[in-house]
């Protein structure tokens, strides 16, 4: 089946250009006060909330509850991505419980488990997982990246919560070479790794079809600043590829952990990138980004004219990454490397585990007002 027509929309250089002149992007500074761990001895980072199809949080027992990447505390944090396990947790009035490993030793088809999505059925029972398998499990290519699913059963019983008998994990969908790179490398490139991953499921309001979103790199570029927001529709019993939506060649080499939430009509697209991910000469912080468009199929238009929302402060660049917008409209990311006061982490381990927090920083809300979006007060 040929893929389905899509606009790709280009952010650009010049979109880019105007947070120079953008006021009111900078999130609070994090304090000791803001870093309290989820799992004693352990360090958490990139999540995602279960939700029903519609995108609205699910809650039991007046819990959300919510998937994390874990792994032990090494002596450099860094580690952690070749090591990483999905990991249950919940929050509530009382702040954060952790509710341990998901899947079983063993079962995911990779060497480690990085970043999805959580959809529950109408049944309030039936659980999909979408997420990434890094690696094999038998070896392979380090870096390499597949998008895979699998369906469990999700109960909360005496505030207790179960997920168990999981299907077979079944890959989603293969990367084509021509829109989206085979991503599977043994080692970096120019800094960075080729990206097929972060699975973000979609169901479009209008006329219910169900997409995948995921981070990508262009197939048919040489540039190593080629990141790409692509897409996968279900059709029939699996998923086709469809041309990304977003694309940032010359740009930026990633836009990870796409979702969208849609709100008064509008679509909303949000990703998060690094500063180091911005070409040369392209000045951008780290930070939570977004395109609005009137229907899936766009044309997207960046956000704010520029695609930013909230970076980090310029004092602490480092503190926060990964921000994850509810169909609610509340944030979450996590405490990264923060408290440097304009340290070099990447100068020593020692530093880096100081100062690493491996934890879920502040939340905030969002302000929606059409193309503009802004912390709200």
């Amino acid at each position: 089946m040929d893929a389905p027509t899509l606009s790709t929309t280009h952010w650009s250089a010049a979109a880019v250009a105007g947070i120079a002149a953008q006021r009111g992007w900078q999130l609070p500074v994090i304090g000791p006060r803001d870093v309290v761990p989820i799992a004693p001895g352990m360090d958490l980072w990139d999540m995602w909330q279960i939700a029903d199809a519609d995108g609205r949080t699910v809650i039991r027992n007046g819990r959300s509850w919510w998937f994390f990447l874990a792994t032990p505390q090494f002596d450099d944090p860094e580690m952690r991505h070749d090591a990483a396990r999905i990991r249950l947790t919940s929050h509530g009035a009382d702040g954060w419980r952790d509710h341990g490993d998901t899947f079983p030793d063993g079962f995911t088809p990779g060497s480690r488990e990085w970043s999805g999505s959580a959809v529950l059925a109408a049944d309030g029972e039936t659980l999909t997982m979408y997420f990434t398998a890094s690696g094999r499990r038998e070896g392979g290519p380090r870096f390499e990246q597949r998008l895979f699913e699998t369906v469990g059963r999700f109960t909360v019983t005496d505030g207790e919560p179960s997920i168990d008998g999981w299907s077979e994990p079944v890959e989603s969908v293969v990367a084509d070479g021509r829109h989206y790179a085979v991503a599977a490398q043994d080692e970096p490139e120019h800094g960075g790794i080729k990206g097929f991953r972060d699975p973000g499921y979609f169901r479009d309001p209008a006329d219910g079809v169900e997409y995948l979103l995921f981070v990508g790199s262009a197939g048919d570029s040489d540039d190593p600043c080629d990141g790409v927001i692509g897409a996968a529709r279900r059709t029939g019993g699996g998923w086709t590829l469809c041309p990304p939506l977003v694309e940032a060649l010359g740009v930026n080499s990633e836009l990870e952990r796409p979702h969208i939430v849609v709100h008064a009509g509008r679509y909303y697209l949000f990703w998060s990138t690094q500063g180091r991910r911005f070409a040369p000469g392209v000045a951008a912080p780290t930070g939570l980004y977004a395109m609005v468009a009137d229907r899936f199929d766009g044309p997207w238009r960046p956000v704010n004219g520029t695609g930013l929302i909230a970076g980090n402060p310029t004092v602490e660049p480092f503190q926060a990454y990964c921000w994850w917008v509810t169909g609610e409209l509340d944030v979450i990311s996590f405490v990264d490397q923060w408290d440097l006061a304009g340290v070099d982490p990447t100068a020593d381990v020692a530093i880096r585990r100081a100062h690493f927090g491996g934890t879920a920083a502040p939340w905030f809300r969002l302000a929606i007002d059409g193309d503009r979006i802004k912390v709200a007060a």
